[in-house]
């Protein structure tokens, strides 16, 4: 089969899709994503297809003070970019049995599947299916338990209400009559581990938990002061925010470097643009590295909580202390207090030394790392990304 997947977001988002498409590539199947540019570097890695989409993910992330106005300067991206990510995916899908939609490229993606009248599946890593198990990711505060469903359904006809006139525009460009409502007919294949979120009972059977998807392990050697680090005393704390970038960098440093203290720590900068040759001697700052050769070496993690650094603690089997900054990550921060993992609730626009200190302190604790351990013993069991290939196989070539 021939499989286009469209998606935009960070690096997070990104990766998840590179690793099913290359697993989809193994398979047999013609695969090419469509991704932001900056976040294309695992499926070049993989010698997976793929073409930069039209616009600046990290850019419009970056600009200062955008973390405040992350939603509104994404949306924006999206809105503005329309009508030429449509057109890509058209082009690039020309002969296509299915489109795999995801990300701020959802609404694309499906308009994409209309014009090329091949099925639309939804490739997700946030929970977006409505159901009454728990509130949707994106409802900031705590919801009562009679609206988690209808949280979902604001949620999605929100976001529908805002790109709307912008989809169905393109859609006219190309022929296709307007979409006069959200869609909510295709199945729905989600990148999340069930051992962190059980499958809610009341959720379609179009509608599956995978698993994390992940890319096999690179041929890659870590660098020789990378390894004299880690060699040379206790296992590290690990630090990284992901393609968190737009914040209140000092107040972040200050919090990390205060709660730290003597530790011995890494520093991953991410797309944060903090300069990590700035910090404490006891700090080792690190480049890319695998999350899956890096995290099981490390104590414990400190992150913004996207889902893919989420899973990939956890898998790792080390406690997690999350400092979310926007969308899901605050959602994940729930999950893993839920599990045990964690016990205190952070926000990376208020965080400070002292409150940081009292997470880690609990992340030391042995119940934290007992409760770690035994999380990533069960989620190392399962395979997600062949149970993607299997269902995306389905739902391409039952039409």
């Amino acid at each position: 089969m021939r499989l286009l997947i469209i998606t935009c977001g960070t690096e997070g988002d990104t990766r998840p899709l590179a690793a099913l498409g290359h697993a989809l590539m193994r398979g047999g199947h013609d695969v090419h994503l469509l991704a932001d540019a900056a976040t294309l570097g695992t499926a070049q890695a993989l010698g997976l297809p793929c073409t930069a989409l039209a616009g600046d993910v990290r850019a419009t992330i970056a600009a200062d003070g955008a973390m405040r106005r992350i939603t509104s300067n994404l949306a924006r991206l999206t809105i503005a970019h329309t009508q030429d990510w449509l057109q890509q995916a058209i082009a690039a899908g020309h002969g296509c049995d299915a489109v795999v939609v995801s990300g701020l490229a959802a609404f694309v993606g499906q308009a994409a599947a209309d014009a090329l009248q091949v099925p639309a599946i939804g490739a997700m890593l946030i929970p977006i299916t409505p159901t009454a198990a728990f509130a949707s990711p994106f409802v900031p505060g705590p919801v009562p338990r009679a609206f988690n469903r209808a949280s979902h359904w604001l949620f999605g006809h929100a976001s529908w209400r805002l790109f709307r006139p912008a989809t169905n525009r393109t859609r006219g460009h190309v022929g296709l009559p307007p979409q006069r409502a959200l869609r909510t007919d295709h199945p729905m294949l989600y990148g999340i581990s069930p051992v962190l979120l059980p499958r809610p009972h009341d959720w379609p059977a179009t509608t599956h938990l995978c698993g994390q998807w992940i890319a096999p392990a690179p041929a890659w050697t870590a660098p020789r002061e990378l390894v004299d680090f880690l060699d040379a005393g206790e296992p590290p704390v690990y630090v990284g925010f992901g393609s968190m970038a737009g914040f209140d960098n000092a107040r972040l440093l200050r919090a990390v470097v205060g709660a730290i203290g003597a530790r011995r720590a890494l520093f991953s900068a991410g797309w944060s643009g903090i300069d990590a040759h700035s910090l404490p001697a006891n700090f080792h700052p690190v480049g890319h590295v695998p999350h899956d050769w890096l995290l099981p070496r490390c104590a414990l993690a400190i992150h913004h909580g996207g889902s893919g650094t989420t899973h990939s603690a956890c898998r790792a089997g080390i406690p997690s202390v999350i400092v979310p900054f926007a969308g899901d990550q605050f959602f994940w921060n729930t999950r893993l207090r839920a599990l045990g993992v964690m016990r205190h609730t952070l926000r990376g626009s208020t965080i400070t030394a002292a409150r940081l200190a009292a997470a880690i302190d609990h992340a030391e604790g042995a119940d934290a790392r007992r409760r770690a351990a035994a999380l990533g013993m069960r989620m190392r069991d399962g395979d997600g990304t062949a149970a993607a290939v299997a269902l995306v196989e389905h739902y391409a070539g039952g039409r």
